[in-house]
């Protein structure tokens, strides 16, 4: 639980979409293949990686600090923008992410980091009914390096002017909690796996199953 001192601090939240605020259907291992054997071909990616360990993001990462140039990074993301428009096609907000939104909205400062394209975040978002709720939505082209990089979260800081400590996140992955606590932010974990966290060395503030806690946890 935040403490009395610590929730005064709170201005703003910071959310990531997939899976936190919209049910994806994003293939994300799918995506991670074709984004391997595209970077594989190039030489840009490591026969064998054992990619139950990596992330999309981090497979493009790695491949832009070993050379990777700039038509080769817009032809990887096109692949993966691909999957991301095809898998939220559809997809619906998770239970009671419009009525904490209502709730929180006028309290504090809202922002959305996401790895997706700010396009593919912004249609959900909108479709959804949910877009005007945000003050920024940083996805990945505002990134000097995707999440697990504390890029995005250090974006919203310099954007709003409000200092990290002042913020708190929330996300159901790793790498948001890593992005977070590495920008000097406050993580909450939703529906995330305890030793997941521990084995990438996350420490969340705090842990919950149902949107409606978060809430919970600010009062």
């Amino acid at each position: 639980m935040i403490s009395a001192n610590s929730r005064r601090s709170v201005r703003g939240i910071i959310f990531d979409m997939d899976n936190t605020l919209v049910q994806s259907r994003i293939d994300f291992a799918a995506m991670k293949r074709e984004v391997y054997d595209f970077l594989l071909n190039l030489g840009l990616a490591e026969p064998d990686l054992p990619l139950a360990s990596w992330t999309t993001s981090m497979l493009v990462e790695q491949a832009r600090r070993i050379g990777m140039d700039k038509a080769q990074y817009d032809k990887s993301m096109l692949i993966a923008r691909h999957h991301e428009i095809t898998g939220m096609q559809n997809a619906e907000l998770e239970p009671g992410a419009e009525q904490l939104l209502s709730k929180l909205s006028g309290h504090y400062v809202l922002t959305v980091v996401t790895n997706n394209a700010e396009d593919a975040a912004l249609e959900a978002l909108q479709r959804n009914r949910i877009a005007h709720y945000f003050a920024q939505i940083v996805g990945r082209e505002s990134m000097q390096e995707m999440k697990p990089s504390p890029s995005g979260f250090q974006e919203i800081v310099k954007r709003t002017g409000i200092a990290a400590d002042s913020w708190l996140s929330v996300g159901d992955s790793w790498i948001d909690g890593r992005g977070s606590i590495d920008a000097g932010i406050p993580f909450v974990g939703y529906q995330v796996s305890i030793s997941d966290m521990v084995k990438r060395g996350v420490e969340p503030l705090a842990v919950i199953d149902h949107l409606s806690s978060l809430h919970d946890i600010l009062q």
